[in-house]
């Protein structure tokens, strides 16, 4: 298994690892300085090859922050191997999802997080953004990197198939044929502002889970997964209205 590793922006690193069975990348990411945080643990078989990724930018055991978007397997299953290889480091989450279920999974008692809280790594800030139910359960959040402008968008952009580290191609084509195929994401009426108030972050960095960092125009990329999903939940409350 061979896990790669690409500076997409000053002092942040992406680890990504094709998984064949699956069709899909995994990307765990990391913000160095003095108390370096990681954005994603992946599930607990790329423990090994992610960990080795690491190690090569920084020793584990200076890790300071393990954080993650929502409670899922490839987002926080390897949560424990981490935090063994880390002693001084600490799970951060939202308050909900630390509430809900990271007490009781995590070895170590998580840091709650709130909407806009910031963890300092040093020269980077990385502020935590609350989004439930966007792209998933309750206890989504994001989180967005305030000096480089890089928005960790999680599974946001998912696209099947085995990808450039970095792109300033399109990235709402493959994004809705993932959705096609994998129908990952709530349609709900908070999912087309949530992602609208992103793009208000203006963005100059866009770093998906399940694909390619992205260097192009993020806020009209944002705008367009937005629009794109806008047509998609009316098309759905027309069709349910139908049947009523």
């Amino acid at each position: 298994m061979d896990t790669t590793i690409t500076e997409i922006a000053p002092d942040i690193y992406r680890m990504s690892t094709y998984i064949d069975d699956a069709n899909l990348i995994m990307n765990q990411f990391l913000v160095d300085g003095e108390e370096p945080l990681l954005f994603h643990t992946g599930q607990r078989f790329l423990f090994p090859s992610a960990s080795e990724a690491v190690a090569r930018l920084i020793p584990l055991d200076r890790l300071r922050w393990i954080t993650f978007g929502h409670v899922e397997a490839d987002e926080c299953g390897a949560m424990n191997s981490w935090l063994g290889v880390a002693p001084h480091a600490e799970v951060a989450h939202g308050a909900m999802g630390c509430f809900v279920q990271v007490n009781d999974l995590a070895d170590r008692m998580p840091r709650p997080l709130d909407d806009g809280d910031v963890l300092e790594t040093g020269t980077r800030r990385v502020r935590h953004i609350d989004t439930p139910h966007v792209p998933h359960g309750w206890d989504a959040g994001l989180m967005f990197e305030e000096t480089t402008s890089t928005l960790f968008c999680g599974d946001l952009f998912t696209a099947f198939g085995h990808h450039p580290a970095l792109t300033e191609e399109e990235l709402l084509g493959p994004a809705l044929d993932g959705e096609d195929n994998g129908r990952a994401t709530c349609l709900t009426p908070a999912l087309e502002p949530t992602i609208r108030a992103l793009a208000d972050l203006e963005p100059s960095t866009l770093a998906p889970m399940h694909a390619p960092a992205f260097t192009g125009d993020c806020v009209q990329a944002l705008h367009d997964l937005a629009s794109a999903y806008e047509q998609r939940f009316e098309a759905e409350r027309e069709r349910y209205a139908g049947r009523h």
